[in-house]
């Protein structure tokens, strides 16, 4: 995760999976983009994905989140809005989630998964008192679960 990797890079927990913010209007656009270079398309029950050339494996496959909806309708709360950070990692900038919005994400789905990388967060310094009282009421419960069963 690049957020826990800027403050300790031993702290990461690597995923096969890559997940990415997108407007669902951007979403032909991508496909054809992605198609050119060589990645299939497929739609599943949960996220839309870009799977590489002879894959077939969801968890090896690039996810797209779309800013503003659920991803399942057990989700909380919907995505935030689309509105990354630019930062440096090894030299290369990439744009990232914002903090506040990952955690709302992550606590929001609440998976095994999603809780694990929270704990991750919360452990490398990220989830600051001003973080936490950005995020919902109903989502900061849920992190208070998550703080008291570590």
């Amino acid at each position: 995760m690049v957020q826990v990797n800027r403050v300790d890079p031993s702290a990461v927990r690597n995923t096969k999976d890559i997940d990415i913010m997108v407007h669902r209007a951007d979403l032909n656009r991508i496909k054809e983009v992605a198609q050119r270079h060589g990645f299939l398309s497929r739609h599943a029950t949960g996220p839309d994905m870009l799977l590489p050339h002879g894959e077939t494996q969801a968890g090896n496959a690039v996810h797209l989140i779309f800013s503003g909806e659920k991803v399942k309708s057990n989700q909380e709360i919907a995505n935030p809005p689309l509105r990354p950070e630019h930062l440096s990692i090894r030299g290369v900038e990439v744009a990232v989630i914002p903090v506040v919005d990952l955690i709302q994400m992550k606590l929001s789905s609440n998976r095994d998964i999603d809780r694990v990388h929270v704990r991750d967060l919360d452990l490398v310094g990220l989830i600051t008192p001003e973080v936490q009282e950005a995020v919902p009421p109903v989502l900061r419960a849920r992190l208070q679960e998550i703080r008291s069963s570590e």
